[in-house]
């Protein structure tokens, strides 16, 4: 945090100074539906597990109050870094952080009372919920900080960025069981479905700006992109992408046949993500905008409603598929 102390206000005298909205802004509060990916782990734990929490409601609550806090606390870091880059990028250069001169001293003190109350409010609820948003804030400074700032680093950013999605998940476990975390393999496919997520938006980003203004614009924006093409990229994605499908298919077979009638929607879930990706000004570069999407959101939508239907409808015929099974020919 060293840069945030020393920082100032460097262009002061360039920029008009920071607003209280603008201090707000950087915290990005508008970005709250990105913790929709806590409610899964919610219904896994209560399904798998059942309700360990003593006071439901109240861990529900603190738990909730931890990720909205802990991942603003990161936005403020991530956009006061930024500003020196994100001037170079066509939509990011209006960003407060960007327009105005935001104080360090009071950039710090910013992220440091998000981030106590994250903290304080994950403590409450218990052990295992402050443990998981420990993680999550310094994930914000691994990913944002210099000497490490993984986010410039290619392939790195994004699986750096993308373990946001287990932490999440394992925070609305730990709402209704404290006393466990989630099997590895739910803990993969969400890490690895959230690393498509972030290469498929970096994907969008790369083939829009290089397009209008070129690929050394973009290298100065991120200096990850540098190392990135748009064929290693869509190949980065099919990767997360197989590696997502591979360890749902482990879950589903270990916990619940049923759910095996989840996997076609995932697969067209994934397949729709990468097609939306490669439209121009796509929603994928802005996730908060997703809930736009009418297919994405009819996909999902659909993918709950089989997900409840294979929780709560036995299926025996698929029962012999966890088994070994050969074609007798009988010749």
């Amino acid at each position: 945090m060293t840069e945030i102390r020393s920082a100032g206000a460097d262009h002061g005298l360039a920029r008009p100074p920071g607003r209280l909205r603008d201090y707000i802004a950087i915290a990005r509060l508008d970005h709250g539906a990105k913790h929709v990916f806590i409610v899964p782990g919610v219904m896994l734990a209560y399904l798998l597990r059942g309700v360990r929490s003593d006071n439901l409601l109240l861990s529900m609550s603190l738990g909730l109050v931890a990720a909205v806090c802990i991942a603003s606390a990161n936005y403020v870091i991530n956009e006061y870094l930024d500003r020196e880059f994100d001037k170079f990028h066509p939509t990011k250069s209006s960003r407060s952080a960007v327009q105005r001169a935001l104080r360090g001293d009071l950039i710090l003190l910013e992220w440091l009372v998000l981030a106590a109350v994250g903290l304080g409010s994950a403590l409450l609820a218990s052990r295992t919920t402050f443990l998981v948003a420990a993680v999550f804030a310094l994930q914000g400074l691994v990913y944002n900080v210099p000497p490490l700032r993984t986010k410039n680093k290619a392939y790195l950013d994004v699986i750096s960025e993308s373990v946001n999605n287990p932490l999440r998940l394992m925070i609305g476990w730990s709402m209704v069981d404290p006393h466990t975390l989630p099997p590895g393999s739910v803990i993969l496919l969400y890490w690895s479905g959230g690393a498509f997520l972030m290469a498929a938006k970096r994907l969008s980003e790369y083939r829009e700006i290089v397009a209008s203004h070129g690929a050394e614009l973009l290298a100065r924006y991120r200096a990850s992109f540098a190392c990135y093409s748009e064929i290693s990229l869509t190949v980065s994605c099919l990767t997360y992408a197989m590696l997502s499908v591979f360890f749902t298919a482990v879950f589903l077979i270990k916990y619940r046949i049923e759910y095996l009638l989840l996997v076609p929607v995932i697969i067209a879930l994934f397949g729709y993500y990468l097609a939306l990706s490669m439209k121009p000004d796509s929603s994928a570069q802005k996730p908060e905008k997703l809930f736009r999407e009418k297919g994405l959101m009819a996909l999902v939508l659909l993918l709950a409603v089989a997900f409840v239907v294979a929780t709560f409808v036995s299926l025996p015929v698929l029962g012999p598929l966890s088994g070994q099974r050969y074609i007798n020919l009988n010749w």
